[in-house]
């Protein structure tokens, strides 16, 4: 089979590996950065292709490389790759198939704000903040910053980023010092995470509904249980994705392809 599979997550990671176990496969991954580009290659992609595609590109792409079967592992965030990306495959005729991971359980607090937008967080945020020493900790990728220091003094803002060219330029651009600037890759504790708070002193924290793949749980849960407020921003809702196959897992993967 030949497989498209748009990447750039953990899940993606994932669905690259389980392919590849059958040498048979032909996998191409898309990414948008050329970080995404070397995992991809990593986790055993046949080729990578390391820019944003446009619906043209992909219809081109998907009948140059004789495509099969589309799997969208991309954040639960980029909607608009995934409105794309259905389009594409439904004028190109080929299968379709979400890989999402499974929404964030969150405790009952009073201490959840929950926002639809960045630019709602953002505000939100602002209001939790009552002075100049006060600091928020964005826990949300480097591509929100630019909403969050609309409203907020760069100089109060914390992030925690990847730690490539790329992300930390994309942070100093936006104002925010280097000593506000932690730069780390992965998942982590909710005691990790809590150490991060306390040595910061961070008043809020923002951060999206990415599910348990994006640590977003041991997050939320840290800062609750060190009392400070939460600015959660939720899933979008695509509404293509109503009439398409969405598996949750490698095993659910699996039992359709």
């Amino acid at each position: 089979m030949r497989y498209m599979i748009m990447s750039g997550t953990s899940d993606a990671t994932k669905v690259i590996n389980f392919l590849n176990e059958d040498k048979n496969n032909y996998i191409l991954a898309t990414t948008v950065t050329d970080y995404g580009s070397e995992i991809a290659k990593s986790a055993g992609a046949t080729e990578v292709i390391s820019k944003a595609l446009c619906e043209e590109d992909f219809i081109k792409v998907i009948k140059e490389k004789k495509i099969d079967t589309l799997i969208d592992a991309t954040h639960p965030f980029a909607a608009v790759a995934t409105e794309t990306a259905i389009e594409s495959c439904e004028k190109t005729g080929i299968n379709y198939i979400r890989y999402e991971r499974a929404s964030t359980i969150l405790p009952k607090s009073n201490l959840i704000y929950k926002v639809p937008s960045f630019i709602e967080g953002a505000k939100k945020a602002k209001t939790l903040l009552k002075n100049e020493e006060n600091k928020l900790m964005h826990l949300a990728g480097v591509m929100t910053l630019s909403e969050i220091v609309k409203e907020i003094n760069p100089n109060q803002v914390v992030v925690r980023v990847l730690p490539n060219t790329f992300s930390i330029t994309k942070t100093q651009n936006t104002g925010i010092p280097a000593k506000n600037i932690i730069a780390m890759q992965g998942t982590y504790s909710k005691e990790f995470n809590m150490s991060l708070m306390k040595e910061y002193n961070v008043t809020a924290i923002i951060t999206k509904e990415s599910g348990e793949s994006g640590g977003a749980e041991e997050k939320i849960n840290a800062a609750l249980e060190l009392n400070i407020p939460v600015v959660l921003v939720t899933r979008p809702h695509v509404k293509k994705l109503e009439n398409h196959r969405i598996v949750r897992s490698i095993d659910e993967l699996k039992e359709i392809i």
